[in-house]
């Protein structure tokens, strides 16, 4: 049985509460541009995420995806996207970049809160302020719902040009379940069932590596819904499997809202 904990009612209760709230707006006021107007507006909020060491060619390594929140100072990402160690005898740090193509800039970045449980951090960057996204779903997630991520699969390789993604929920269901027989459990998922178990978002397209950390959202009103996840859910929920399926996960925004909370950063 899975146990009901304090951060799966917290995301039902913002889920209720943005479905109440959209009850009560006037149809004129919930309108919003399509997929192509959204992205043209949002991809300024989303960076690539990684290290920057001035002897190494090329200095910058792109490791995964984050977006911009709070006073436009902040970026949620996953947290194992982030290197364990950074080398300070090769002057290495973490790093942000924005720009498009080989106009790249690189701000200095540091953590301010991990999340472990839910593969979340928070890092703050150096310079101007960049356009904050807005998070949480205007109604209640549902199966079949449209939704659409951007990104940076494969940066390194495709140059610094934000990607995006169309699809559907395809499920929302726990990110772990119990196996059938002890051979099928391996640390990720004794790991997953033993901490507080909340559900995630599967979804029907395909994320690639450097995806992780995309802000998955509603195509219609560009607000973040969820934060894309290659890694550590396929772990918990794919362990059976004798290869990953290609499934792509998202973490539900409530627990990057969370996040901000504990950090003391004002969301949006």
């Amino acid at each position: 049985m899975i146990q009901v904990t304090p951060s799966f009612w917290r995301c039902r209760l913002l889920a209720l509460s943005a479905g109440l709230l959209f009850a009560i707006l006037p149809v004129s006021s919930i309108q919003a541009a399509d997929l192509a107007d959204t992205v043209n507006k949002l991809k300024a909020s989303v960076v690539a995420v990684g290290t920057v060491r001035p002897a190494r060619q090329p200095p910058a390594e792109f490791l995964a995806t984050g977006f911009v929140v709070g006073e436009g100072r902040y970026v949620v990402t996953n947290a194992h996207g982030l290197p364990d160690m950074l080398d300070p005898q090769g002057k290495e740090t973490l790093a942000i970049f924005i720009g498009r193509g080989k106009q790249v800039e690189s701000r200095k970045a540091t953590k301010v809160a991990i999340d472990p449980i839910h593969d979340l951090a928070l890092l703050k960057f150096e310079g101007s302020s960049l356009p904050a996204l807005s998070l949480g779903a205007s109604r209640p997630l549902r199966e079949g719902q449209d939704i659409a991520f951007t990104g940076f699969p494969l940066g390194v390789v495709l140059g610094l040009f934000p990607v995006t993604h169309k699809g559907i929920i395809s499920a929302i269901s726990p990110v772990a379940i119990p196996a059938s027989s002890s051979a099928q459990l391996d640390g990720a998922i004794v790991n997953r069932l033993r901490s507080e178990p909340f559900e995630v978002l599967q979804l029907d397209a395909i994320a690639y590596p450097g995806n992780s950390g995309s802000p998955l959202y509603e195509p219609r009103t560009g607000r973040v819904v969820g934060v894309i996840n290659k890694v550590f859910v396929q772990e918990s929920k794919e362990a059976a499997l004798e290869r990953p399926s290609g499934i792509t996960y998202a973490i539900p925004i409530c627990h990057a809202q969370a996040l901000l909370k504990r950090a003391g950063v004002s969301g949006n």
